[in-house]
């Protein structure tokens, strides 16, 4: 890392190991659902053998250990040609479209898909079962699979998960992932989780757990002593604000012009995020709060992105109230997933609002932009509720 930042931690050290296993077992790889038959199919089993799917991996610990650090440097030399790379809520967003497109199918459209699906698959499907479907569709486009921040929280997506892992480990996908959770506290509490246990059970199995608990908090100590409040909105708070970025990043300065944009899919809409790298999301007001966007949007990004840098927040009066009202929303649902904040604006919180606004909404908006400052916001979790 930059800055001497590299320093040994146990932990990280057996989830190196794991996924060193890993790729070693990827090596020469490839599902047996993708191999077709004839010549090449007898070629790659006297010369490879049919492997088993490797186990996949399973990275849990608390925030800011390195767990989406170490799976994007595996992704990155992962000797697998079809793979893919996605945060967890992304995916679910994309899921839930593929499930939607399925419902739109005509009775034709299904049995023909199904029959397809029965031949190459060589198994009975049930004609409205959409997962088998969908599965296929995921596991033609990604052999490796990595998933940042999986997380469940309601119990539709609950028994949407169980199902569609099941098919993406029946096709041979193996995947990798983060949480903050480890297995077993996954939807702890849910409504009828006794039907999620088998999930739970099935993951356990299929890929191999590894904690990443310890005291160190690595994201914390990029943010540890820095400001994430800056006022006025001029260019030396919009170079602080860059050079944060590339510290969370671990991007050096010089590859400005390289970081990646992104997009979330939110109601089957795309919506554009304009820098996005390793959870870390770049905005300028006017695209977030100018722009006719919605609780749902805002919801997504909170969900997406552990840390959300905010350019150029106006000062409020009753000519930009929409706006304000926006913002307002905007920053509940960073508050409420724990998301650091890190922002540009013409005034300190206490006079963002002016022109004789006031009220509950405003009182607490800046209430949060203040406590988003302490240092006990800063070290609670991304996606974990406010102890209070």
């Amino acid at each position: 890392m930059q800055d001497g930042e590299l320093r040994p931690d146990a932990d990280q050290a057996s989830a190196v190991e794991a996924l060193e296993r890993l790729h070693h077992e990827l090596s020469g790889y490839a599902p047996a659902g993708i191999l077709k038959k004839g010549w090449f199919a007898r070629f790659f089993r006297r010369h490879h053998g049919l492997l088993e799917s490797p186990r996949g991996i399973y990275l849990h610990g608390g925030v800011g250990r390195g767990k989406s650090m170490l799976m994007d440097l595996f992704y990155s030399v992962a000797p697998v040609m079809i793979k893919r790379r996605v945060h967890f809520h992304e995916f679910m967003l994309e899921v839930q479209h593929h499930l939607k497109a399925w419902h739109g199918l005509s009775s034709q459209q299904r049995k023909q898909a199904v029959t397809e699906l029965q031949s190459k698959q060589g198994r009975k499907i049930d004609l409205d079962d959409p997962m088998p479907a969908v599965g296929q569709q995921i596991a033609r486009n990604a052999v490796l699979l990595c998933f940042d921040e999986l997380q469940i929280t309601d119990i539709a997506d609950a028994m949407v998960v169980a199902r569609l892992f099941d098919e993406l480990f029946r096709q041979g996908v193996v995947v990798v992932a983060t949480s903050n959770r480890p297995p077993d506290d996954l939807y702890k509490n849910g409504l009828n989780r006794h039907r999620f246990v088998p999930f739970i059970d099935r993951v356990k199995a299929e890929m191999e757990i590894i904690a990443l608990n310890g005291p160190v908090d690595y994201r914390y100590d990029r943010l540890k002593g820095v400001e994430t409040y800056f006022y006025p909105v001029n260019e030396e708070t919009t170079n602080a604000l860059s050079a944060a970025f590339f510290r969370l990043t671990d991007r050096s300065v010089e590859d400005r012009h390289k970081v990646p944009s992104g997009e979330l899919i939110v109601q089957g809409r795309r919506l554009f995020v304009p820098k996005s790298a390793r959870g870390v999301a770049v905005f300028s007001f006017k695209r977030l709060c100018a722009s006719p966007l919605g609780t749902a949007d805002y919801l997504a990004i909170a969900r997406a992105y552990h840390t959300v840098i905010v350019v150029a927040i106006p000062q409020f009066t009753h000519e930009n109230a929409s706006e304000a009202t926006r913002f307002i929303h905007f920053i509940d649902a960073l508050y409420e997933h724990g998301v650091k904040l890190l922002c540009s604006a013409d005034a300190p919180p206490e006079l963002l609002f002016k022109s004789g606004q006031s009220g509950f909404e405003f009182d607490r908006t800046v209430s949060r932009l203040v406590e988003m400052q302490s240092e006990d916001y800063l070290t609670r979790g991304h996606g974990k509720p406010n102890p209070e």
